[in-house]
């Protein structure tokens, strides 16, 4: 069997990636090959010649994903700090940009004992588990109204389980209801959320307009049509002295901190931007009694 250098074979992948107008080609490329290698991307340099027919099947998921079908689709999985999860259609992709939200929280959360996370819209349960790893600990609730994402989610928390993870409490609802989850009233540490938030009619990538769940995505003409219902329900569950972080849309800037601000209930509200210095994500504090 031929055997055929490795380095070539990403370089081929990685012109035929940026010609579709992938935004990473290179990581892309090295990451394909990696899967395909069945490797770390790090370990790729300690593999100079491959078979063919490895080449063959770096070429056929660099087709697949040439036609922007995600990444993490063709993967399988998808990465969120400490965890790896399933992912597919029926559920939207995690972002990298959420990694940021996490990391704030869990600093939120150093030397709280056994602290108690709520994690809203929580699609395939990626940033849920991110805390349950993180902090073996916490007791965290996950709430999902979607029952494709639920099938996910529920995937997702049964692997964590059976590696031996404490469990994670799903709660199949949804967030604009009345009167929901009246048990965690005023004793949640740390709600967080990534709801749908791009306004309607926005044009995105094809990698969420073809792949990602529209209901996942979208968020009503303005985008916050569910944020709002976000910030009444974590305005009760908070503990006193309990944080809350909303990921939204850069437009939103202004408008969802005010919605934080307009709660007397909460305070602190700051805004976040991400890497490339755009709103990412808003935080606030459950006023803490006295």
């Amino acid at each position: 069997m031929n055997r055929l250098p490795l380095r070539v074979a990403i370089a081929e992948a990685e012109r035929v990636l940026a010609a579709a107008g992938v935004a990473s080609p290179r990581v892309d490329a090295e990451l394909l090959a990696a899967h395909v290698l069945d490797t770390s991307r790090s370990m790729l340099l300690m593999t100079p010649l491959v078979d063919s027919d490895l080449i063959e099947d770096l070429r056929a998921l660099v087709a697949r994903r040439a036609t922007r079908e995600p990444l993490q689709h063709i993967l399988g999985t998808a990465v969120l700090g400490p965890v790896e999860v399933a992912v597919g259609p029926g559920v939207f992709t995690p972002r990298p940009e959420t990694e940021l939200l996490f990391e704030w929280g869990l600093a939120r959360l150093t030397g709280v004992r056994r602290p108690r996370v709520l994690d809203l819209c929580t699609g395939s349960g990626a940033l849920a588990l991110a805390f349950a790893v993180a902090r073996p600990d916490a007791e965290v609730h996950v709430l999902e109204a979607d029952p494709s994402a639920l099938s996910w989610a529920r995937r997702n928390i049964a692997a964590h389980v059976e590696g031996g993870g404490r469990p994670v409490v799903l709660h199949a609802a949804d967030v604009r209801w009345p009167d929901l989850l009246i048990e965690l009233e005023g004793a949640v540490d740390l709600v967080v959320c990534n709801p749908p938030y791009v306004p309607d009619g926005t044009p995105v990538p094809p990698e969420v307009e073809r792949w990602d769940p529209p209901g996942a995505v979208f968020g009503g003409p303005d985008g916050t049509e569910l944020i709002g219902s976000v910030v009444r329900g974590a305005s009760g569950w908070l503990r006193h002295g309990g944080w809350l972080a909303i990921e939204h849309d850069d437009t939103h800037g202004e408008t969802v901190p005010a919605l934080l601000r307009r709660r007397r209930t909460l305070g602190e509200v700051t805004e976040h931007h991400d890497l490339t210095g755009r709103p990412r994500f808003v935080t606030a504090r459950r006023v803490p009694c006295g």
